[in-house]
């Protein structure tokens, strides 16, 4: 607030304490945003119009008081030259009679406020009057360097804003005015008043309350105007978030709820279009991929008498393949392999369609998964001799009892032994299972071509290949590992793959004790050291195709206790 007192007492520093906000005011609410950013400007402009109102109030009051004061004080100066010019000639008690009441009468009030005089002889040509005052303690106000002022300039009126003290301990503005007056025959005298500027301070004071209590009004407008304004905006921008996130949810029928036609209900016709639009697109492409199901699984049900006609036929030529010329011979026998390779084919489309019609089913019994790797490992052990390849088994033994679809389980196995022994380069194959009290687990891994992180992601697509260039030796339909992730997720567990470019992969099977289980974690880590020597050199001396270590045995290479490998996505592959 403003004073009109000229020099005040210094202000005094007040230390803040700043209050530390954990929370990111980007996270709030926006119409919390709104109304806090609106407040606080709306405060800040409020302060700075006020103090500006109040400053440009109290310099006019100064003003006015200060001339009004300078005017009253000229009309003092002229009446007491007259008074002291009549009674020039008169005798000295006449002349302090006249003087006392001149003080007297000239003090006490003046224009409607009190004002005080003193006057001061400086030189006489006659009678010395005394100084005469009507208050005594006006001369406390009355300094050297004022005097001094008063004195260099005996033809102007000289003034400053003091404060007083009043009987109450406060102090209250007023103005102190000097001038010399000089009488010809009674010397010079030195006049000093001071004007009270308490009416001023007092009309200021009502102004500035005035500008807080209209302040405090228009405040609380703003805040209520700030409230409607963000609901108004917030109340279209709820509805738009909420009927993304039923879309979102699969919603695809959720629209927004539009009214008027100001650029917000604009958007939310925008976001309707949208959704419409969207709904289309995913209806056809809905109506596709089951055209595309059911064309695969027609043409796969169709395909099968034909083709067990042909195979027939090829079973016929391939008995009796040695009567025949040698270039017959050999067109029977890749005749035969290729219908060998079709039926496989057929057979892999024919279950990849049930995954896709959703008519896959689980026929699961308590089985040992040590036992179902032993009987996937009879099956693939005349391809690892074939490659020169050896396999390191490590069973864990003891309780690794699950509820599995064995002939799917056996599936997966026989999928990533064969895939492991073709891409192993002659490499041993560590296979090795754990388990815990929620799941067990089955890590194939190879030292062979191996894996980048592009190509993990990757791995599992329907007829995939990290090197199309490259022929594969077995003839796969690139189903395999697709079948296998389906097979996976049937059980409910996961199905990852890791793994080094040049240096081999590693491909884990994770399964609940019990279909429906939500698994947390693996008993094996799928992350681990492809030191292509060091499993080189620890069966390199091993005479038979096969070497098993068991439970107990695990080398410090593997730890079964923890898993650090990253959780699968909704896809059960490896984030």
């Amino acid at each position: 607030m403003s004073t009109l007192e000229g020099s005040g007492p210094a202000p005094t520093e007040r230390s803040e304490k700043r209050s530390v906000i954990d929370v990111d005011p980007r996270s709030w609410p926006l119409a919390l945003r709104v109304v806090l950013v609106t407040t606080l400007l709306s405060i800040v402009a409020l302060l700075v119009v006020g103090a500006y109102l109040s400053s440009v109030i109290a310099d006019g009051l100064y003003e006015q008081r200060r001339d009004r004061v300078l005017e009253e004080t000229l009309e003092v100066r002229g009446e007491l030259t007259e008074t002291l010019s009549q009674v020039s000639g008169a005798t000295s008690t006449q002349q302090q009679d006249a003087v006392s009441a001149f003080v007297q009468t000239t003090g006490g009030r003046g224009g409607g406020d009190r004002r005080e005089v003193a006057l001061v002889p400086i030189e006489t040509t006659g009678t010395v009057f005394p100084v005469e005052s009507s208050e005594r303690t006006l001369f406390d106000e009355v300094d050297d360097e004022f005097a001094a002022a008063v004195a260099e300039q005996p033809e102007t009126i000289s003034w400053r804003s003091i404060g007083r003290e009043d009987g109450l301990g406060e102090t209250d503005p007023a103005l102190l005015v000097g001038t010399r007056v000089i009488v010809p025959g009674s010397g010079s005298y030195d006049l000093y008043l001071v004007y009270s500027m308490q009416e001023e301070q007092d009309t200021l004071a009502f102004v500035q309350r005035v500008i807080l209590g209209g302040g405090g009004v228009l405040m609380a407008l703003i805040v209520g105007i700030a409230i409607v304004v963000a609901r108004m905006v917030t109340t279209p921008l709820k509805r738009a978030a909420y009927a993304a996130a039923r879309m979102a949810a699969g919603d695809l029928t959720s629209r927004v709820e539009v009214s008027g036609g100001d650029e917000l209900a604009r958007v939310g016709e925008s976001f309707n279009d949208m959704a419409r639009s969207l709904e289309q697109k995913v209806d056809d492409l809905t109506e596709l991929s089951y055209v595309q199901q059911r064309f695969v699984s027609d043409v796969s049900h169709e395909l099968r008498t034909p083709l067990t006609t042909i195979r027939m036929a090829s079973s016929v030529l391939d008995a009796r393949r040695s009567d025949l010329p040698g270039e017959l011979q050999r067109t029977t026998e890749l005749l035969s392999t290729q219908v060998q390779r079709f039926e496989v084919l057929l057979t892999d489309l024919l279950e990849i369609s049930r995954f896709d019609a959703g008519a896959a089913e689980l026929e699961a019994h308590r089985e040992n998964v040590d036992a179902l790797v032993e009987r996937a490992l009879e099956d693939v052990r005349p391809l690892a001799g074939a490659r020169g390849c050896l396999l390191d088994v490590r069973l864990a033994g003891g309780d690794v009892y699950a509820v599995v679809d064995a002939r799917r389980v056996d599936r997966v196995l026989r999928n990533l032994l064969t895939n492991a022994i073709e891409h192993g380069a002659g490499h041993p194959v560590l296979i090795q299972t754990a388990a815990d009290e929620d799941a067990v687990a089955v890590v194939v891994q190879d030292h062979g071509h191996g894996l980048s992180p592009e190509d993990a992601e990757h791995v599992f697509d329907r007829f995939w290949r990290a090197d199309p260039s490259r022929a594969r030796t077995l003839g796969g339909t690139g189903l395999g590992l697709s079948i296998s992730v389906e097979d996976a997720r049937l059980h409910d567990g996961w199905l990852q793959a890791w793994g080094q470019e040049g240096e081999g992969a590693v491909f884990r099977l994770t399964l609940p004790r019990r279909p429906g289980t939500p698994l947390t974690r693996s008993p094996l880590r799928l992350e681990r050291s492809l030191d292509r020597r060091g499993a080189d050199a620890a069966v390199s001396t091993t005479p038979t195709g096969e070497i098993r270590i068991g439970p107990g045995l695990l080398p410090d290479l593997e730890d079964t206790g923890s898993d650090s490998s990253p959780e699968p996505d909704e896809s059960g592959e490896a984030r």
